[in-house]
């Protein structure tokens, strides 16, 4: 998902220090940290979608304003960053027109989803939950101070970081059978094999990826494909530390069956890497066949689903992870990408 970059300075964090805490064994045959007592702050979602769409579009500068007042720390963030109109003032002349005209369309967007999300406790008690996994590996890390949900074009955001929030795009979130994403324009936006994952279950997982990539933004996109592979495989490997007990499928975004694929196939699936691809290349057309969202991946069965090399690299992680146990989790995120994969020794079967 797209992010808000912050170009502000965020405020202190409002949670408290880490407790000490013990590793649990779960019916999983993984051991999980008992995070229980970790503190963090109490997670309530703020309806920043309601309080939008209940403005009068007769008037809608004014409830902009008052707005405002209610969310200052996310009104600027709307307007500029997501509906692309600016910031909100006196002298912006478009802001409230291109308001008004995005209240005005996306209304129905709002009433089909209306019930779906009118009772948010499920996702306060997961985020909190994952909030707790990240303090307990991340103790340093500046949690976002407040959540919010809101609807924006579909073209937006699903979860954004801003300089003061995590910020849910419901839109993105409407259930996959929303008319809009099985009419033309919406397929060639998000394709089936992309909207059949924009479901309730999703956000928690979606938010927990936008904070492994906020740890650590990726910079490897001029460099070696096993390289980039890894990166994005260290997000996926951040997500299973902070969701231990939730689906491998939610997880990852891949369906069951090309998850058992994929477990069946893992040691051909890398024998396709060392004997087809060039591991090192630097080739962006090359590479895009295997990093990415797509329905499958080029020269693989139609079993094989599509950002594969994310995948393999999870997986790279994972040994490496598992072959290091002395070192943090925060080490292994810090671990350069060629460090992991020369020291993982990986060779499924």
């Amino acid at each position: 998902m797209k992010r808000i970059s912050r170009p502000f300075s965020i405020l202190a964090a409002l949670f408290a220090p880490v407790a000490l805490t013990t590793l649990l064994s779960c019916g999983h045959g993984k051991n999980i940290p008992d995070v229980s007592g970790v503190a963090v702050k109490d997670v309530v979602i703020e309806r920043f979608d309601t309080a939008f769409f209940s403005l009068d579009s007769n008037h809608v500068q004014e409830g902009l304003y008052r707005l405002g007042e209610r969310y200052p720390w996310f009104i600027q963030d709307f307007m500029a960053n997501i509906l692309g109109a600016g910031p909100l003032s006196d002298t912006n002349r478009v802001a409230p027109q291109a308001a008004r005209q995005f209240l005005v369309s996306y209304r129905p967007v709002k009433d089909s989803i209306e019930e779906k999300y009118r009772n948010l406790g499920w996702l306060e008690k997961e985020l909190q939950q994952g909030f707790r996994f990240v303090k307990y590996y991340f103790p340093n890390y500046h949690l976002p101070q407040k959540v919010v949900t809101f609807i924006g074009p579909f073209d937006g955001p699903g979860v954004a970081i801003t300089p003061y929030a995590l910020a849910i795009g419901l839109q993105v979130y409407a259930g996959k059978d929303l008319s809009f994403y099985h009419s033309d324009k919406g397929m060639d936006m998000y394709p089936p094999y992309l909207s059949r994952r924009f479901e309730p279950a999703y956000i928690t997982a979606g938010c927990m990826r936008t904070i492994a990539e906020d740890l650590q933004p990726d910079n490897t996109g001029s460099r070696p494909m096993i390289e980039q592979m890894i990166a994005k495989g260290k997000y996926g490997w951040l997500v299973d530390q902070f969701l231990p007990e939730t689906a491998d499928s939610i997880r990852t975004g891949y369906t069951q069956q090309q998850l058992n694929w994929c477990t069946s196939n893992e040691g051909l699936i890398w024998n396709y890497f060392l004997q087809n691809t060039d591991l090192y290349t630097v080739d962006p057309d090359i590479i895009k066949n295997y990093i990415g969202e797509s329905p499958k991946t080029l020269g693989m069965p139609d079993a094989s689903p599509g950002n594969i090399g994310a995948w393999i690299g999870r997986q790279i992680v994972k040994k490496y992870a598992a072959g290091h146990p002395d070192l943090s989790t925060e080490q292994i995120l810090h671990t350069p990408e060629r460090k992991i994969f020369d020291e993982a020794k990986y060779k499924p079967r």
